[in-house]
C-alpha cells in the first residue's frame, strides 16, 4: 500500500469517526478546498518574489498547515469520486508534455495556445 493509500485511509478514518461523511460531497469538499487555496494566497499578498521565498518560520509553519489542509481535502475529493490520484497526475504530465514540449517552451511562460 501506497504512503498516498494510507493517508487517504487515514483522512476517511478521521471524517468517519466524526460522522462527517454527510458533509463530504465532492461539491462541498471542492468549495472547502477552494477556500484553504484563498487562505495559502493570502499569505503571500503583497509580498515581494523574493519575500515569498523567504518566508520567516512562524509564517513558513502558517503557510505549511494551509498546504495540508489542501492536501486533505484534494485527497478526500479523489477518495469519493474514486480518483486514482497518482495515476492521475501521470497522465496530466504526460499530457502537458504534449502541449509543452520542452524544445518549444523552455524558458517561456507562454500558454499552449501561444505557442
Amino acid at each position: 500500500m501506497s504512503d498516498l493509500d494510507q493517508l487517504k485511509l487515514r483522512i476517511r478514518q478521521f471524517a468517519d469517526e466524526r460522522d462527517w461523511q454527510q458533509y463530504h460531497s465532492p461539491k462541498n469538499l471542492a468549495m472547502a478546498l477552494i477556500v484553504e487555496a484563498a487562505e495559502l494566497v493570502e499569505h503571500f499578498q503583497w509580498l515581494t518574489e523574493a519575500q515569498s521565498q523567504t518566508l520567516a518560520p512562524e509564517k513558513l509553519a502558517q503557510v505549511s498547515d494551509e498546504l495540508a489542509d489542501i492536501q486533505i481535502y484534494l485527497i478526500r475529493i479523489a477518495d469519493q469520486l474514486k480518483v486514482d490520484l497518482l495515476e492521475a497526475v501521470d497522465k496530466k504530465i504526460e499530457k502537458n508534455a504534449v502541449k509543452y514540449p520542452a524544445d518549444k517552451v523552455r524558458g517561456s511562460a507562454k500558454k499552449y495556445n501561444e505557442l
